[in-house]
């Protein structure tokens, strides 16, 4: 009987939980490791300890594990993000409680071998076999995950940094301990001029070494946390009603079409619809924004919002993986698990990078010997190259980098869906703002209703009436301001024959008499022209900003119903962001070209830089347009309708009020309504892209000019073992530093 594994019929998804890594080079032995494996694709991230693999049908994740355990490394596959799995696997090498035993030892340990091995005044007869014994437990002990790492990958004829340290180390032990058995007099006399052991280097570069490895490990939990928070935002508990009764059940037990009650101050349980009860939700812990919005009966809420005042009813409409928290945390895990292109290039150097080193080394130590025959110095010299190399900081200046960067978006509502997006938002010139939802407020709301010669007998309401019941079946923004208008329910009349034309109107029959409303120019191409009142009285409308529908009634245009959109608070000033980051802006809606040249201009955008009357698919041949022209293009938008363009862009930002679909096509998602928070995502994802190519350049810089400088003996062991760990705590600290970005 086939296992559950072996039933999978189509690829999927898997992640892995992998211990032992501890460099670049471990990254690159997995990921090819992995990828031997026929239709198996695999990203692997240093900092999480974990896999992302592409995987065929057939191939199970036993396959997986043992492939990677093939490897000297340890697997399992991981728990999903939000199960409690992700905080645990934040340290290489090591969690940082995992450490401090180690470390502690090795520091107690290593400051009386340092002084008597390198201040004259504590020196004392035989000290070298006290450095010996004191230095023998940071060695063995504190040095051990170095030497057992090193030990495995050896196993499989490998080398990662582990091995250059293990290396350095005992070679630095072992030389030692070898000058004082030959000659054991060395220290008997503590002034007669300096003993050629190095039991102090051995000490020293473990210590330091390990310091490196606990702050990192600290570093990058809470790198870290701002996912961890992220996930834990959920309420836990939740109070249903069943059968007439409050019952207060755990809140991964909801199930869609399930009632549950939200007091003041609590937060909503899972996504759902507003049943019962008018309320203000504070949804700033998802959307980064920070005024509460109103919500009546018949609104959609988020889970893990706060509800601030009233009393709700919600019936949840989506629960668990489905969630929009659950999707962010997704989204976010995804993303901290990808790697960025710019990351290839530490990838392609760390596959050789330690071979090289070592040889380097070997080179040094000959040529020292061959031309100063000084084999104190040459032996310096060699484990100085090999302390000094150690290609850590190469690791983890993207993955720490991705991390921190993705988790502040999180944070501020922003989500990132890949690491390709750093590379695209920094070559984006030019930007599509959609104007309805994005640069509006997208809700529409009747201004006036015209009659023309047509209407016959009919009034404005009675117009206003007819065209409701019309627009009533439809979903468009427009219908819903068109009916609410005219009173959206019983008062209206039922409509028959209904026919929607996306971007153009909406026909049917109410009452018996045959309605037609839409735009100007799409009632024309049905055989319904103005006569040249009514343009000009379309034409007075236009020029007021009012978005106008033209009502026909048999036939003849009968009225026109004029529309106000309001734009958004922030969005002159989220414009002006723009330009300063070198985008030019451009308004792009379906609207006519009088309206929106009056919005273009209220937020700052040039009337060259407006298109007007654009049709849903237009929207993708204008994004095109543009691309043809040589621009690298960026789209704004939150419709339905927008998400064709979106998927066309180079770069598509959806904005989180609007679509599944718009959000499902984006590169970015701005879980909130602002258009400011486009601007913030574009300076974000360039802030971290900036960050990670400053953490590449200073772990290049450590290891190219590092390892000339031991070469040539001017590089003490331990100040080598210093720079070394440094180097790893300033490639992390420096990507800690966009926990900060936008306060």
């Amino acid at each position: 009987m086939a296992t559950h594994e072996q039933q999978h019929l189509a690829e999927r998804e898997v992640s892995l939980d992998i211990q032992g890594m501890t460099c670049a080079s471990c990254v690159n032995r997995v990921e090819r490791k992995l990828g031997k494996i026929e239709g198996v694709q695999a990203t692997v991230n240093l900092p999480l300890n974990s896999a992302s693999v592409r995987v065929p049908a057939g191939v199970t994740n036993d396959q997986l594990v043992a492939s990677v355990e093939a490897a000297g490394y340890q697997a399992k596959v991981a728990v999903p993000a939000g199960h409690g799995g992700h905080e645990d696997h934040m340290a290489h090498g090591g969690t940082a409680a995992e450490l401090r035993p180690r470390l502690m030892t090795a520091a107690i340990l290593t400051v009386p071998v340092l002084l008597v091995s390198m201040v004259p005044a504590f020196a004392f007869p035989n000290w070298g076999w006290v450095a010996a014994a004191l230095s023998l437990p940071v060695v063995l002990w504190s040095a051990w995950p170095f030497h057992r790492a090193a030990a495995v990958n050896a196993r499989h004829l490998a080398s990662t940094m582990d091995t250059l340290v293990s290396i350095g180390v005992s070679a630095a032990y072992l030389f030692s301990l070898a000058q004082l058995i030959a000659d054991p007099g060395l220290t008997a006399d503590p002034g007669m001029g300096e003993a050629h052991l190095y039991f102090e280097v051995a000490a020293v570069v473990t210590t330091f070494l390990l310091l490196g490895r606990y702050l990192e490990a600290r570093a990058k939990t809470s790198a870290a946390d701002a996912l961890t928070s992220l996930l834990s935002l959920g309420a836990k508990d939740a109070v249903v009603l069943r059968d007439g009764r409050e019952v207060l059940i755990p809140a991964s037990e909801l199930v869609p079409g399930d009632v549950f009650v939200v007091r003041p101050g609590e937060k909503v349980a899972t996504d759902g619809t507003v049943v019962e009860g008018e309320s203000a939700i504070d949804a700033a812990l998802i959307t980064g924004e920070s005024l509460p919005v109103e919500v009546h009966p018949g609104d959609p809420v988020t889970g893990a919002t706060v509800n601030t005042s009233g009393r709700l009813l919600v019936r949840a409409t989506r629960v668990g993986s489905e969630t929009t928290l659950a999707q962010m945390g997704a989204l976010v895990s995804a993303a901290q698990s990808g790697k960025a292109p710019i990351a290839r290039l530490a990838d392609r150097i760390s596959a050789v990078f330690v071979p090289v080193v070592l040889a380097i080394a070997v080179v040094t130590f000959l040529l020292w010997l061959v031309f100063t025959g000084d084999l104190q110095s040459a032996f310096t010299a060699a484990v100085a190259v090999l302390v000094i190399a150690c290609p850590c900081a190469l690791g983890l200046a993207t993955p720490v980098g991705l991390l921190t960067g993705t988790g502040r978006g999180a944070q501020l509502g922003i989500l990132i869906k890949g690491p390709q997006v750093l590379e695209d938002t920094r070559t984006v010139d030019t930007i599509l703002l959609d104007k309805t939802g994005t640069v509006t407020s997208g809700k529409l709301s009747v201004a006036r209703t015209v009659l023309l010669p047509g209407a016959g007998s009919e009034d404005e309401d009675g117009l206003l009436r007819l065209a409701g019941s019309l627009e009533n079946a439809g979903e468009h923004p427009i219908a819903r301001a068109i009916a609410a208008a005219a009173g959206q329910g019983p008062g209206l009349a039922p409509v028959s024959g209904f026919l929607s034309s996306p971007g153009g109107g909406v026909r049917g029959v109410v009452e018996g008499r045959s309605i037609v409303a839409g735009r100007p120019g799409w009632l024309e191409e049905n055989g319904i022209p103005l006569d040249s009142a009514a343009a000009d009285t379309l034409r007075r409308e236009q020029e007021t900003g009012a978005t106008a529908v033209v009502v026909a009634l048999d036939g003849t245009p009968a009225g026109i119903i004029s529309l106000q959109d309001t734009i958004k608070d922030g969005s002159r000033q989220a414009v002006a962001r723009l330009r300063e980051l070198g985008l030019r802006p451009v308004l792009l809606t379906g609207d006519n070209a009088v309206v929106a040249a009056a919005v273009a201009r209220e937020v700052g955008i040039t009337p060259e830089d407006v298109l007007a009357d654009v049709r849903p698919e237009g929207k993708v041949d204008a994004v095109r347009r543009f691309q043809e022209q040589g621009a690298t293009v960026a789209m704004a938008g939150d419709g339905v309708n927008d998400a064709a363009a979106l998927a066309q862009a180079d770069l598509g930002i959806a904005m989180g009020s609007g679509t599944d679909a718009a959000m499902a096509a984006a590169d970015l998602t701005v879980m909130g309504s602002s258009l400011g928070q486009v601007a913030t995502a574009i300076e974000l994802s360039r802030r971290t892209l900036r960050t990670i190519k400053v953490n590449l350049f200073w772990a290049f810089f450590y290891n190219t000019v590092g390892i000339p400088v031991a070469a040539f003996g001017l590089l003490n062991p331990m100040i080598a073992g210093a720079a070394m760990a440094a180097s790893s705590v300033l490639v992390v600290a420096n990507s800690l530093r966009l926990r900060r970005f936008g306060t």
